[in-house]
């Protein structure tokens, strides 16, 4: 079968610029890649197709004997190929596979493949940051002790002796990689001398070793803003560990946590504070005194005949919104306590009011009637 005409192929005309053959065979070879087209058997062919195509046409020396002699300029051993094979050396595949395969996952990766990364940022900290519940309230200025990576003052962060540039790595010439051939396939790894960095260091740091940092703890002033709680986070930008060898430094995240409080619990900007009250004053009403978050005083009516969990709000008595000017409310819960300790006389007078407080319990009552008809349901 004959072969078909590479400009074909790649579906660019014969006069096509480099730019041009290299859009075409882009964009061919992600649309015949096998891993994208299981269902199709000829993909694969199609694909070796489009790179021999692509081989030829992308050098200037190669493409230039193919205009003037076809396919022939590469048979019968005229442009380095195997005798009466044409093209398709193993080598020149596995290098336009290399080329394709970096066109379809080096972007995704985060960088093209041929340059080590001279310095590498540095790696974000977490501090976790515990204050008390009045902290979050009034918000705060607080000096932190963070161990971490800084630049080393030595080297001035190079990690060369006396501040010297970094030199070039003679095993991947600054590639950070080296390739072998591995049969079919050209494998890349790391570069085993500079650790993919693509630069080494002569004379390393005394200080430092050559790393361009060294360990320190450093004292920062952190502003606690009004309204915090367990799970905020801030964020300090450029204060985390320092590059390696003059990179940009990392981020400082601090993890705030609100230590449980004593009187106070908190649901968002609203507080909660449960206050015991006597049998008498839940029965005959008065006046409590509660405290609020900022250090005052409120008082507050009890009505009578209050239950246990009855809720009343203090407004504007809870906790700043984060970043905003309103504040949250305050809701107090009673807790109705039962005498404990009691006097003979006491329970004298106790026994005498359960006798005449009859009508003046009617949950007891609505709860006793519906057990009675329960039982009698029962029977029936």
């Amino acid at each position: 079968m004959a072969k078909r005409d590479y400009y074909d192929v790649l579906g660019v005309s014969k006069g096509a610029s480099a730019d041009e053959i290299k859009k075409a065979y882009r964009g061919k070879a992600k649309e015949l890649h096998p891993d994208r087209n299981s269902d199709n058997p000829n993909a694969e062919a199609q694909f070796k197709e489009v790179n021999e195509a692509y081989e030829i046409l992308k050098d200037a020396e190669k493409k230039a004997a193919y205009d003037r002699f076809g396919h022939a300029a590469f048979e019968g051993g005229m442009g380095g190929g195997r005798p009466g094979g044409g093209y398709g050396q193993q080598g020149d595949f596995a290098s336009a596979f290399s080329d394709v395969f970096d066109d379809l996952f080096g972007d995704f990766m985060g960088q093209r493949r041929g340059g080590g990364q001279r310095a590498s940022r540095g790696s974000d900290l977490r501090y976790n940051l515990r204050i008390s519940l009045e902290d979050a309230y009034n918000g705060l200025q607080k000096t932190i002790n963070v161990p971490t990576a800084v630049s080393c003052g030595t080297c001035e962060g190079t990690g060369a002796e006396g501040g010297a540039e970094p030199a070039t790595c003679p095993t991947c010439s600054g590639m950070g990689k080296v390739r072998a051939q591995q049969g079919f396939f050209t494998v890349e790894r790391t570069c085993p001398t500079c650790s993919g960095a693509g630069q080494i260091v002569k004379n390393p740091c005394n200080n430092c070793g050559g790393a361009g940092r060294v360990q320190k703890e450093r004292a920062l002033s952190v502003n606690i803003p009004k309204g915090v709680e367990t799970g905020s986070r801030i964020r300090l930008s450029g204060e985390g560990e320092a590059g390696l060898r003059g990179g940009p430094s990392g981020d400082l995240y601090i993890f705030i946590e609100v230590t449980p409080h004593q009187l106070f619990s908190r649901e968002g900007e609203h507080l909660f504070c449960q206050v015991p009250v006597s049998v008498a004053t839940a029965a005959l009403g008065g006046d409590i005194e509660v405290p609020t978050i900022d250090g005052g005083r409120s008082r507050v009516k009890v009505p009578a005949g209050a239950q246990t969990g009855k809720q009343m709000r203090l407004r504007g008595k809870g906790m700043p919104l984060l970043r905003s000017t309103a504040t949250g409310d305050m809701y107090i819960e009673l807790a109705v306590e039962t005498p404990v300790n009691l006097t003979a006389r006491q329970k004298e007078l106790l026994r005498e009011f359960e006798e005449l407080s009859e009508e003046n319990n009617p949950q007891s009552s609505g709860f006793f009637r519906k057990v009675k008809t329960f039982w009698d349901g029962m029977k029936s």
